[in-house]
């Protein structure tokens, strides 16, 4: 059975009950080989040539930027090297072509740390000046929700679907489950940052075992990337805040400081969850001002005198 549709649905399938990879990789994998799939090449795997790929590949790359493109050619790699193995095509057209092109490095954009203070201040106003219960504990569960973001420096994804005992607050730690399955551990550090958790926690414990996701809405349904998305806009035109700050930004901005504070980028790479350090070395370009105090106060020709 050589028919592409059919052996797409067969390697998702694979995906999901051998290789355990999580949801949101395997709808990626759909979406990219449905793409590939309905270019009407041909329909018959063992038809499908180098010449062919190379063609598809050029298409993408004139819809795409180089960071889709990429992802999209491993999707497809990773097909073929599923039908090379269960041989059902006998030579892997990839074999014969060489994919390199450069991708452009995207700097990471952070939040100036004075800005974080200004946001979490709006917050924490809005929590102590609220005139309903409601608006109350909405803006408990919000400032929770940034204190724990920038405090662990976790994806958004990550964040809300912790469920109610990744997160021990009395050992002030939090079980993150990653990309491709991978768990790590990362410690709250800061006294504050538990206070407001603990708080959040007793105020909407009911919620939260409604829905077994540490972070709930007050109908007790899980929060969603959405409802983040939309109150960190909230609260940054609360704030007068001109900057569009994203949740990925405080990401950006958890790792850019702990750099900036001579903290190893081997730890920093563990905390973000990086497999590779090749990915966590783009923050060495945007510790700047750590650059300019070093070349200011360290510099030899400061002592000159001429």
């Amino acid at each position: 059975m050589n028919d592409l549709q059919i052996l797409i649905d067969n390697y998702l399938e694979y995906c999901k009950s051998q290789k355990r990879l999580d949801s949101k990789t395997i709808n990626a994998y759909r979406i990219d080989l449905r793409q590939f799939s309905e270019q009407n090449i041909t329909q018959n795997a063992s038809s499908i040539t180098s010449d062919m790929l190379e063609n598809y590949v050029a298409t993408l790359h004139q819809k795409y930027k180089p960071k889709t493109v990429k992802r999209k050619i491993a999707s497809l790699k990773a097909l073929f090297h599923y039908l090379e193995y269960k041989e059902i095509i006998t030579i892997n057209p990839f074999n014969k072509i060489q994919l390199r092109f450069r991708e452009p490095a995207i700097l990471p954009k952070t939040i100036p740390l004075h800005t974080v203070e200004t946001f979490l201040s709006a917050i924490y106003n809005q929590y102590h000046n609220t005139t309903t219960t409601y608006q109350r504990d909405c803006a408990l569960r919000d400032v929770a929700v940034i204190e724990l973001l920038f405090a662990t420096g976790m994806r958004i994804s990550e964040l809300c679907s912790l469920k109610i005992s990744d997160v021990n607050l009395y050992d002030r730690t939090v079980l993150i489950y990653g990309k491709g399955a991978k768990e790590r551990i990362i410690q709250i550090g800061n006294d504050d940052v538990t206070k407001i958790l603990n708080t959040y926690k007793n105020t909407f414990l009911t919620e939260m075992q409604k829905c077994n996701h540490f972070f709930a809405n007050p109908n007790g349904t899980a929060l969603s990337d959405q409802s983040v998305r939309r109150m960190i806009k909230k609260y940054t035109s609360l704030a007068g805040i001109e900057l569009h700050i994203t949740p990925h930004m405080f990401r950006h901005t958890f790792a850019t400081s702990l750099l900036e504070a001579d903290v190893d980028i081997r730890y920093i790479q563990e905390m973000l969850g990086h497999s590779s350090i090749n990915i966590t070395e783009i923050y060495t370009h945007v510790a700047m001002s750590k650059q300019r105090d070093i070349l200011t106060t360290k510099h030899p020709r400061k002592n000159f005198e001429i």
